[in-house]
């Protein structure tokens, strides 16, 4: 029995079941609020210089989990930048609308009358 094989092809399908749940969501919602391009853009950085050096281990576990860590941040780097709040092609979202005290006035009687309502952030 080669443990190292056995260990390497474990957790590569452990790393890989943990990242797919997240990499789902976002394909599902595009909504990439939560996630720091900064940090996303660094791991793409990163996994393009660490593939210098997967490329120089024999086929193997490692090869498999680092070609699945390539895919997935490539993905989240571009539906980052695509589905961001404010990107081309982004979804739009509206701001919520608030009511505030005193923004309740009747003005039925005036032009434009009804209820203002005020928008924040």
């Amino acid at each position: 029995m080669d443990v190292p094989l056995v260990a390497g092809s474990v957790s590569t399908a452990i790393f890989a079941a943990s990242m797919l749940p997240m990499v789902l969501k976002a394909a599902r919602t595009k909504d990439l609020g939560s996630y720091s391009l900064g940090n996303i853009a660094l791991i793409n950085l990163g996994n393009v210089v660490h593939t210098l050096y997967v490329l120089t281990l024999p086929a193997g576990p490692v090869w498999v989990l680092h070609g699945l860590y390539l895919v997935s941040s490539a993905l989240m780097l571009l539906w980052c930048l695509r589905y961001r709040s404010g990107a081309p092609g982004a979804p739009r979202r509206l701001p919520a609308l608030h009511l505030r005290p005193g923004d309740r006035e009747d003005h039925a009687g005036a032009p434009g009358g009804g209820v203002r309502v005020g928008l924040r952030a």
